[in-house]
């Protein structure tokens, strides 16, 4: 699409994939992601029944919706006590007050001291016990919004392998190229590729576009060399790459931190959006991605959670979105989101009014 491209009243996913393809929409993409905290907060102020979260994405202006089989198999890793244990990958969490609310945080990292037998005798989810069938139905019943296979954590290497062999470990791993470690990633991503696979084809091409991801920074500095990226993680996302192109969707990924050292790559590889994007973290400021990948990226994210939305008042949200709207919306190719899911110490007027900024000034004229 060229960068004139734009009509009075596009639908969701009209908007989203002229952005997707660097083109004006009639405004700028919105999405949401949350705590449960401020989730709920938001449907009450909107007057929604708690489970009402498709009318909160219809009062918020969201344009995305995310599609998937949901696995219907048995539990593979037992329950803990006083634990909760992903049923399908053993990842541990246990929860943590805090001053606002509270969270699940990884713990005992059940593979930290795993080598790679145990490894290879782990058992894994079999695509075979995830349900294919409503994926139609899904489609169509929200065939209103944009939508997308995947997510921030599909393909991911570094940050989901830390849930479970913990980080010291990983980011010593990623350097040693531990053959068990590698083992655990290599067996967990043929599983999510065959999924998304058999998902991408039970949707008959209702699918939008893929979301991956990766962390791959600190708020300073990267968290690996771009000569490792390149031999330990660029092989394995361009398998997610090349499954998205086999069925002509796009991909946008997600990257924590300090991440745009690898964009350049990105792009080679044949991503086409970048997500997440936190200001503050170095070489990440909306003026500096502008400037370096404007046109050859689209932008999801920017609106910090950690800056004026949590920590502000109204007028420090609405004028911090402003800002970011001013910078990223000439010549297409943004979608106005959170950096990460919006926590609970946000106030709901904070959400409200960032929600309503984007409606009200991303619009282009």
């Amino acid at each position: 699409m060229s960068n004139d491209t734009h009509t009075a009243r596009m639908s969701s996913r009209e908007r989203v994939m002229t952005v997707l393809h660097h083109g004006i929409p009639d405004r700028v993409p919105i999405d949401y992601c949350a705590n449960p905290g401020i989730d709920g907060r938001l449907k009450a102020h909107f007057g929604l029944a708690p489970d009402d979260g498709e009318g909160l994405l219809r009062a918020l202006g969201v344009d995305f919706h995310g599609i998937g089989a949901p696995y219907i198999g048995p539990r593979i890793h037992p329950e803990v006590p006083d634990r909760h244990v992903d049923p399908l990958w053993g990842i541990r969490t246990r929860w943590v007050e805090h001053g606002s609310g509270g969270y699940w945080d990884f713990c005992d990292f059940p593979l930290k001291d795993a080598g790679e037998d145990a490894v290879a005798a782990l058992p894994m989810p079999s695509p075979d016990d995830y349900d294919y069938s409503k994926i139609a139905e899904y489609c169509a019943r929200n065939d209103g919004y944009c939508l997308f296979v995947g997510g921030a954590g599909t393909g991911d290497i570094i940050n989901t392998s830390g849930m479970i062999f913990s980080v010291d470990r990983v980011m010593t791993d990623v350097l040693t190229e531990d053959p068990a470690w590698q083992l655990w990633v290599d067996r967990k991503h043929a599983v999510e590729l065959k999924v998304y696979e058999r998902v991408l084809d039970a949707a008959k091409g209702r699918i939008d576009f893929m979301w991956m991801g990766e962390d791959l920074g600190s708020q300073r500095a990267p968290l690996i060399s771009l000569d490792t990226f390149r031999r330990m993680i660029r092989p394995r996302h361009q398998k997610f790459i090349d499954l998205a192109k086999a069925y002509n969707i796009p991909v946008m990924t997600h990257t924590c931190g300090s991440s745009s050292w690898a964009y350049e790559d990105f792009i080679e590889m044949g991503i086409g959006a970048v997500d997440t994007l936190q200001p503050e973290a170095k070489d990440m400021a909306p003026a500096y991605l502008k400037e370096h990948f404007g046109g050859r990226l689209a932008f999801h994210g920017c609106i910090s959670t950690a800056g004026p939305v949590s920590f502000g008042t109204v007028d420090d949200v609405i004028r911090n979105c402003r800002e970011t709207l001013d910078i990223m919306m000439p010549g297409g190719g943004y979608c106005f989101s959170p950096t990460h899911a919006l926590q609970d110490n946000s106030p709901t007027e904070n959400v409200v009014a960032m929600y309503e900024t984007g409606r009200r000034y991303g619009v282009y004229a």
